[in-house]
């Protein structure tokens, strides 16, 4: 059932809650418990603030925490964070770097509040989210003694509940300084939110784009070059003007610490030239938020009050766009608004002379037929056509960190090669462009690296971005590249394919397995930078745990094969039916502390502070009792293209349900073989009834399943791969969902599972086989022992749903297995954090006691 949060009628009073008799407060109290949410009062009756009246408790006794008794469902509109600067008399600010504002709505007023941080670890794991219906009962005020009229609701205690449907946006604030622009932090003294998931896209409204190019007269002024300048800096006390292009633009560099009294903490490199050479300018703090966004690669810019020091030793080295040009690397250029404060202009392409000697921009376009013959860590522009984009992953930049680098996985054609171009796309804090990419569009990357290794099996060979790489998704030809050769034989290309038929070719999101690993484990181990290369199956629930929302990890660990069950797409077999699907879809992992009962009846859990919860210590707050099928059902629909291993049962239980699916199935009898395709060893049937702990990670979600790309549903893709927003926004009508969305791979998936050495931890985790250019039967024979990192995902030509190929698939791939009875191995998992406890687990490649060793 929708809920709908409407906004208070213009002749409602804003000033706080009606004072109504008690019929009209028991009439309140009976519609808390009505399935919906947030209460929509009469129109007669004169809407009720909940917020307000939480409000009027609490702002007497600030300081004070205050349970609260009369609790009504709010939906989440916005989750923003900030770095909270180190104050002594502060003892929070030495409990965590960064700290979020939750702005609430109760359908009559909107109000931010502030996180407590021992709740931080809902948005770690996307459990507390934009459209999320949430019931609050431990609270406190707080002043902000910095600012006018600045009160806090300060949330210590809540339960999470499930997505809202219909979510109002136009309630207004209760407390109108909330709504003022710019928008600033609850607590401290920073001027500005960051993007919620990385530090590197700017973020706001503090971020201007309204920066022009002006005419201005540069005949009367002063000029220096820069050879001139490197050489004469150490004398002046005056610094001339300079007259230069944009060559690079790095992606911003976020700098902040707790303990730096710094408002904007920010700087971005520019690297510059003129007719005489190229040096690097940096761009300071309070002028990137200014500036960033306006200047692009090839603008023309006049420098004037900037200051000059020595360049940083370890600073990146410049880049030359032309053999011929000076590289300046003794100085570093310094733009700031303060001492001196830089003045700025941005000079119109056309009123550019040529008599300035500024040099033009150069590209090092390749094909992708050139890409094999390039050296490894080569820099290289491109252009393509995107025919896969993976969903957005976060890695971390150092372990036990709260900062993350995000980045996905893209692949494009050109006009050279059946083969694309694989890229590791990190942000380039280009955030616009960057959430916007999607298959059969233009795709034009500057600055990308070579990763090429031809010495392993199989080779590698894909492109990374650097510091300085910028995208583009326009067309070619408007473009200031449109004039290199290679960019105009693209084109050319472009105009003259039919591309209805490439289009149905095309692949968005899922589970995408690359890097591929090498062929022996010695060398897998000295191509991984880490401190410890194997965990111990008694450190995987740990380190899964840590994971937060959509951090990728890649592990290894030491075990025996002793169990491998094939569920097949279910297009291609009835035999398991919708409903015993739906059943099980939404039941979170029992590894990470799930509580299958108490998730069954219906019973929440709260979350305060000062409570030693984990993100996985209950079954993800998503059941307030009276919500709890409504708040299932969104979950249910969409995972209903998934087969979802049954817990495991006891042998007698087994023979029942045998004996019921044979009795109620009437799929054939291939379907029905395929169905029950299962292996277990000896030692699994005598230990698994003695294990310390098992761990189930075989779970497949729908976010890890590649799609079809379908135009028609391209928002409603990208907003399930990109990662969760920090601002609401309304859905769209006709609310799209995973099942009317084909899969990219009809395969299905396995569940595997890996026993200890010790004989005490076991871990089921999924397969998936990736579809491939090659034949489905020779390229996945042997998948699951060699070549299990396939780098397509593309579906081979006229491929429809076949049982007999899925299942003699999973014949050859259990076979297989079983040759490895008893035997140590190796395996590669892939772990993921999806959010709201979905945790991906997906084994990636198995060493064999062969390969262990060269």
């Amino acid at each position: 059932m929708a809920t709908n949060f409407s906004p208070m009628s213009s002749n409602s009073s804003q000033s706080g809650p009606s004072h109504a008799g008690s019929d009209q407060e028991k009439r309140e109290r009976e519609w808390h418990g009505v399935t919906g949410g947030v209460t929509q009062m009469c129109k007669t009756l004169e809407p009720k603030s909940w917020i307000q009246k939480v409000m009027e408790q609490a702002i007497d006794t600030p300081r004070r925490w205050i349970n609260l008794s009369d609790v009504q469902p709010v939906a989440v509109l916005a989750i923003q964070r900030y770095l909270l600067e180190d104050d002594p008399r502060d003892q929070l600010s030495r409990l965590t770097n960064y700290c979020f504002d939750v702005t609430i709505s109760d359908g009559v007023y909107q109000e931010k509040c502030f996180l407590d941080p021992n709740l931080n670890f809902l948005v770690y794991n996307n459990i507390l989210k934009v459209g999320k219906e949430v019931i609050i009962s431990r609270v406190l005020c707080l002043y902000n003694e910095r600012r006018v009229r600045q009160e806090i609701l300060w949330i210590a205690k809540l339960l999470c509940g499930g997505n809202m449907e219909a979510i109002s946006v136009e309630t207004p604030f209760r407390n109108r300084a909330q709504k003022m622009k710019p928008e600033r932090p609850l607590r401290g003294v920073k001027s500005h939110y960051l993007a919620l998931w990385n530090n590197e896209d700017p973020y706001g409204d503090i971020w201007l784009t309204n920066k022009q190019a002006e005419e201005i007269n540069v005949k009367s002024m002063k000029i220096i070059s820069l050879s001139n300048l490197e050489i004469t800096w150490t004398n002046r006390c005056y610094f001339p003007a300079l007259l230069v292009r944009i060559l690079h633009k790095s992606k911003l560099q976020y700098y902040g610490k707790p303990n730096k009294n710094v408002i904007e903490p920010y700087q971005a490199f520019l690297d510059v030239a003129d007719s005489s050479g190229m040096v690097s300018v940096v761009m300071w703090n309070s002028l990137c938020p200014e500036w960033y966004k306006c200047l692009n690669v090839g603008s023309v810019l006049l420098l004037r009050d900037y200051s000059v020091k020595q360049s940083y030793p370890m600073k990146k080295p410049l880049i030359p766009v032309d053999a011929q040009m000076k590289l300046i690397s003794t100085i570093e250029i310094c733009l700031n608004l303060q001492q001196p404060q830089t003045n700025i202009h941005m000079i119109p392409e056309n009123q550019v002379k040529s008599q300035w000697g500024l040099p033009k921009l150069t590209h090092q376009f390749v094909t992708r037929a050139e890409l094999n013959d390039l050296p490894d860590k080569y820099l290289c522009d491109i252009v393509g056509i995107l025919v896969y984009v993976g969903r957005v992953q976060r890695i971390r930049k150092k372990e036990k960190r709260e900062d993350f680098w995000t980045f996905r996985w893209l692949h494009a054609v050109d006009q050279t090669s059946q083969e694309p171009f694989i890229v590791k796309l990190f942000s380039t804090s280009q955030p616009d462009i960057f959430e916007n990419l999607y298959p059969m569009t233009y795709f034009i990357c500057t600055q990308l690296k070579i990763m090429k290794n031809s010495e392993q099996e199989p080779k590698l060979l894909y492109l990374i971005t650097t510091n300085d790489s910028r995208i583009s998704i326009t067309d070619p030809k408007d473009q200031p590249c449109a004039h290199d050769a290679k960019v105009k034989n693209f084109i050319h290309w472009v105009k003259g394919k039919r591309w209805s038929e490439e289009m149905k070719n095309t692949v968005f999101g899922g589970y995408y397995p690359y890097p591929q690993v090498p062929e022996t484990f010695s060398k897998y181990s000295s191509s991984v930078k880490v401190e410890s290369l194997l965990i111990a199956t008694s450190e995987v629930r740990k380190t899964i745990e840590n994971l937060q929302y959509r951090e990728q990890k890649r592990i290894a660990i030491q075990g025996i094969i002793t169990a491998i069950k094939y569920f097949p797409h279910r297009g291609a077999t009835q035999s398991t039916s919708a409903s015993e699907t739906l059943q099980h879809a939404d039941l979170p992992s029992r590894a990470a502390g799930g509580d299958n009962e108490s998730l069954e009846s219906g019973h929440g859990h709260h979350y305060e502070k000062g409570e030693p919860v984990s993100p996985w210590s209950s079954p993800c707050a998503s059941t307030i009792p009276s919500l709890s099928k409504k708040m299932g059902a969104q979950k249910d629909a969409d995972a209903s293209l998934i087969t979802v291993p049954q817990p495991e049962m006891s042998s007698k239980a087994k023979e029942n349900k045998a004996g019921q699916e044979s009795t109620s199935n009437h799929s054939s009898g291939k379907s029905r073989e395929c169905l029950n395709e299962k292996w277990e060893s000896p030692l699994w049937r005598e230990m698994k009834s003695h294990l310390i702990d098992h761990l189930h990670y075989s779970y497949v979600y729908p976010e890890s399943i590649p799609r079809k790309f379908v135009l028609q549903h391209k928002n409603f893709l990208s907003q399930q791969y990109n990662l969760q927003s920090s601002i609401y926004s309304p859905p769209e009508e006709g609310c799209t969902q995973f099942k009317n969305i084909k899969t990219a791979s009809n395969l299905g998936h396995f569940e595997v599972t890996i026993l200890g050495l010790n004989h005490e931890i076991a871990i089921d985790v999924a397969f998936m086989p990736m579809y491939c250019s090659k034949d489905v039967h020779e390229a996945q024979i042997d998948k699951l022992l060699s070549s299990m990192n396939s780098s397509c995902v593309f579906p081979p030509e006229a491929t429809d749903d076949k049982p007999e190929d899925q299942r003699v698939l999973a014949g050859d791939i259990i076979k297989a297995v079983t040759e490895l009875n008893k035997a140590h191995v190796i395996s590669i998992v892939d772990i993921c954090n999806l959010g709201d406890n979905k945790i991906e687990v997906c084994l990636h490649k198995i060493y064999t006691p062969e390969n262990i060793c060269e």
